[in-house]
C-alpha cells in the first residue's frame, strides 16, 4: 500500500550554513516524482529527511499522519552505490531484510526466485558481486529495496554511474517492477531525460539553499518507452524543465 509524503516549511541547517529550504511539498500515494536542481542545491539533504537519515531544523516531514523522526520499514531506500556484500551472493544480498526481519529461508528464497525474473538476474542467483557488471549490481540492490515491499521507495541518484545504455534499460525495468506495486516514489537525478521518462511531476529546486522553484506535471501516457524520448511532447518538457533550472 503507497502513502502521502508531504513536507511543510521545512528547513535543514548545518551550523550557520542553510542548505535546504523552506521546502513544502505534498506527493501523493503512488506518485513517481523526480527531483532536480543545480548540484549542492539540497536534493539528497531532502531525500534524506524523508527517509529519516536527517533531522529537520524546523518545520516537518510526514509520512502518512506520522512526522518522520527515524527510518521506517515502511520506506525503502537506494543509493548511487550498490553497497552489497561481497561475500554473499546475489540471491543472498536481495534476501537479506527478509533475513533481519526473521522471515524463514523457504520464504525468503520464494521471494527472491519470484523477483529475479523481473530483474533480469534469474540467471545470476549464485553469482558473486565481484562477477557482476554494474548494471547487474544495481539491479541486486533495487531487489534489496523491493524484496521488502515498501509503500515508499526512494532514490537518490542509483544509477548515476552507470553507462547511457544500462542506464536506460534499468530505469526500464524500475518502471515495470513500480507499476507493479504503485509505490509512492521520489527519485533524486541530475538527468533530465531520465526525470521526464520516470515520473508524474518533477519538481526542480533553486540553488543552496534550496527551494522549490518548479513544479511540472508529465502527463505522458504509460507504460513508458524509450521511443517516447523522440516524441515533441517529451522534448517540449524536457526543455521547460532544464530552462527551470537555469532559473
Amino acid at each position: 500500500m503507497s502513502i502521502n509524503l508531504t513536507t511543510h516549511n521545512l528547513v535543514v541547517e548545518f551550523g550557520a550554513l542553510r542548505a535546504l529550504g523552506p521546502v513544502s511539498i505534498q506527493i501523493q500515494a503512488g506518485q513517481f516524482v523526480a527531483i532536480v536542481g543545480p548540484s549542492g542545491c539540497g536534493k539528497s539533504t531532502l531525500i534524506r529527511v524523508l527517509a529519516g537519515l536527517q533531522a529537520a531544523s524546523f518545520g516537518e516531514a510526514r509520512l502518512g499522519e506520522q512526522i518522520i523522526r527515524q527510518p521506517s520499514m515502511r520506506v525503502g531506500m537506494m543509493f548511487q552505490s550498490a553497497n552489497l556484500m561481497p561475500w554473499r551472493t546475489v540471491m543472498d544480498n536481495i534476501a537479506l531484510p527478509l533475513e533481519l526481519a526473521g522471515i524463514s529461508s523457504i520464504e525468503r528464497q520464494a521471494a527472491v526466485y519470484d523477483l529475479l525474473p523481473l530483474l533480469n538476474l534469474e540467471d545470476f542467483a549464485k553469482a558473486y558481486p565481484d562477477e557482476l557488471s554494474g548494471g547487474m549490481a544495481q539491479r541486486v540492490a533495487l531487489g534489496r529495496v523491493l524484496i521488502q515491499k515498501p509503500d515508499v521507495l526512494l532514490l537518490d541518484e542509483p544509477f548515476g554511474a552507470l553507462d547511457a545504455m544500462t542506464r536506460e534499460q534499468i530505469s526500464l525495468d524500475l518502471l515495470a517492477m513500480w507499476a507493479r506495486d504503485r509505490q509512492t516514489a521520489v527519485m533524486v537525478t541530475h538527468d533530465i531525460h531520465e526525470a521526464v521518462l520516470l515520473s508524474d511531476r518533477v519538481l526542480v529546486m533553486s540553488p543552496r539553499p534550496g527551494q522549490i522553484v518548479e513544479d511540472i506535471a508529465v502527463d505522458l501516457p504509460r507504460p513508458r518507452h524509450i521511443e517516447q524520448t523522440y516524441d515533441t511532447e517529451f522534448a517540449y518538457l524536457a526543455q521547460t524543465i532544464r530552462k527551470a533550472i537555469r532559473l
